[in-house]
């Protein structure tokens, strides 16, 4: 019986393009911090995709947060340490800058007030690559909020991320969960569907801003668009504690 629903912000709660939120982030990130760093912007971007690319390998024995900044400070040095309060200053201002490359789907808030009625156990399962503070303004833009969730996935409460089946083994244990009691919604065939039935998890994925890398037929996934999941929602029986 289901009893708690795993749903994915960004392309999912959140519509947008990932190509343009990607370079709106990067343009904020490097006009704020390669003048401070005397880096060139490429310098910035790569080490921060590889400091972004050991927070989804971490292996579940340390927070997110501290993968980044050792990988980031072993790429750029010691001294940037002393600016992870400027990099928590940057996604409280600069980073609002993102929401110009996102929009706003009304069914997708409406499915979650839908399910928290129902008495389902609710989990913004994004991947957690960003801060509290970014991930909690971009719930907003999508017309949630943090009470709406029993827990908000962030780089500082994770410890793995996304494909990893350590991030949804991580959540299966914060909730207390079996996998079966779980649905995990997501518009990501690689990152948000496949490990999550892997797992035995059920899935749902919103095709609105599908995400499908490798090509792959989706069939044996449930899917529809944002509204067919508002739908899907309301049919859905009462959570059973």
């Amino acid at each position: 019986m289901l009893k708690y629903i795993l749903l994915d912000l960004d392309g999912t709660m959140l519509p947008m393009n990932q190509d343009e939120f990607i370079k709106s982030y990067f343009t904020e990130l490097c006009n704020r911090f390669c003048p401070v760093f005397k880096i060139e912007d490429e310098r910035l971007i790569k080490a921060v995709w590889k400091s972004t690319t050991a927070m989804v390998k971490n292996d579940g024995s340390e927070p997110n947060i501290k993968v980044f900044w050792k990988k980031f400070a072993s790429i750029l040095g010691k001294g940037v340490l002393n600016y992870v309060k400027d990099f928590d200053d940057f996604y409280k201002n600069e980073f609002l800058e993102t929401k110009k490359t996102s929009g706003y789907n009304p069914n997708m808030p409406e499915a979650v007030k839908t399910l928290r009625r129902k008495g389902y156990t609710l989990v913004a399962a994004t991947t957690p690559l960003f801060p509290e503070s970014a991930i909690m303004s971009r719930l907003k833009w999508a017309g949630m909020r943090k009470e709406d969730f029993a827990l908000v996935t962030t780089y500082e409460n994770s410890c793995s991320a996304k494909p990893n089946p350590v991030y949804y083994k991580e959540i299966l244990k914060k909730l207390k969960a079996e996998p079966g009691e779980c649905m995990m919604v997501g518009n990501d065939v690689s990152e948000d569907m496949l490990p999550a039935k892997a797992l035995g998890l059920k899935t749902y994925l919103v095709t609105d801003c599908l995400i499908n890398r490798d090509d792959r037929d989706y069939s044996e996934f449930k899917s529809g668009t944002a509204r067919d999941f508002l739908t899907f929602a309301r049919t859905m029986p009462d959570a059973k504690k």
